[in-house]
C-alpha cells in the first residue's frame, strides 16, 4: 500500500484520474490492424483498444478522446474528411495532454513503401506497382506549416494542455531481413521520407513549446528484424493477422504509452 501511495503521489497532475487527454493524428496513433476496434469508433478508422493512447488512458484512468484515424492527414486534423468532424474539434480547454502523431500520409510515406514492396515481388495490391514516391522540398515545406497550424490551434483551444507530437518508429531496418521484403533503393527512400519527416516533426514541436517523444529513435534496435521488434513489415504471404503491416506493432505502442508516461511525469 505504501508504494502504491508513493506512486500516485509522484503522478504528475497531467495523469491525475479524470484528467482530460485527447489522441489526434494517423494510422500510426489509431494502432491498425493490432487488436479490438474501440467500441463506437469509425470502423474505417481502425482505432483499436491497444493503441498507445488507451494503454496510457487506462493506466492512469485518464478521460480519453480518441480521434486518430488511419489514412488521416494534416488537412483531417485541420477540417472534416467525409463524414468525420476535423480532429481538432476533440481538443477543448478541458484537455490536459493532447498527442499528436500525423504527417506520415501527406508524404505518401506508406505509399512509399508499400510500393517498394511490390517491386521486390510482394503482391500488396492488384494491378502494377505504383510509382517511386519521393517528396519535394516543398511538400515538406507544406508539412511543416500545416503541423504549425495545428500546434498554434491545440494552444489556443487548450492553453492548460502538455502537447507531445510522437514521432513515427521506425520501420525500416538498416539492414533488411525476410520480414522486410522491399527493394534496397525503396528502403533507401523510406528511410529518408522517416527522417524528413521527424526532423519537420522536432522542429515544430520546438517552435510551439511542445514536447517531442523520439519513437523513431527509440524504435532503432526494435525493427521488424529485431528480436523484440515494434513494428511488423511486408513479406509473400503475410496474413494481415499481426497488425497493418509497415506500421507498429502491439509491443510499439506498449513502448509509447511507457515513454509518455515518463515524459510526462518529469
Amino acid at each position: 500500500v505504501g508504494c502504491a501511495m508513493q506512486e500516485a503521489a509522484s503522478t504528475s497532475p497531467l495523469l491525475q484520474a479524470g484528467a482530460a487527454y485527447v489522441a489526434l493524428g494517423s494510422s500510426y496513433a489509431a494502432g491498425a490492424g493490432i487488436g479490438p476496434l474501440q467500441p463506437g469508433s469509425p470502423p474505417r478508422c481502425q482505432r483499436t483498444t491497444n493503441n498507445y493512447a488507451s494503454l496510457l488512458a487506462r493506466r492512469f484512468e485518464l478521460a480519453l478522446t480518441d480521434a486518430s484515424c488511419g489514412g488521416a492527414m494534416t488537412a483531417h486534423l485541420l477540417g472534416p474528411w467525409n463524414e468525420l468532424p476535423a480532429q481538432l474539434e476533440s481538443v477543448t480547454a478541458a484537455a490536459r495532454v493532447v498527442t499528436v502523431t500525423v504527417g506520415g500520409n501527406d508524404l505518401a510515406y506508406m505509399g512509399a513503401l508499400f510500393g517498394g514492396s511490390c517491386r521486390a515481388g510482394v503482391v500488396s495490391r492488384p494491378g502494377p506497382c505504383p510509382p517511386v514516391v519521393q517528396p519535394s522540398a516543398a511538400q515538406y515545406q507544406k508539412l511543416e506549416s500545416a503541423l504549425n497550424a495545428i500546434a498554434r490551434e491545440i494552444n489556443r483551444r487548450a492553453p492548460q494542455a502538455r502537447v507531445v507530437f510522437v514521432q513515427y518508429v521506425a520501420v525500416v531496418p538498416d539492414n533488411l531481413c525476410a520480414a522486410t521484403q522491399i527493394t534496397p533503393e525503396d528502403a533507401a527512400n523510406g528511410r529518408e521520407i522517416g527522417r524528413q519527416l521527424a526532423l519537420v516533426t522536432a522542429r515544430v514541436a520546438t517552435a510551439n513549446g511542445a514536447l517531442v517523444l523520439p519513437a523513431d529513435e527509440l524504435s532503432r534496435d526494435h525493427s521488424p528484424c529485431a528480436p523484440e521488434p515494434w513494428s511488423r513489415g511486408l513479406y509473400g504471404g503475410y496474413d494481415m493477422q499481426q497488425g497493418a503491416p509497415w506500421h507498429p506493432a502491439p509491443a510499439g505502442h506498449a513502448a509509447i504509452a511507457a515513454e509518455l508516461a515518463r515524459l510526462l511525469q518529469r
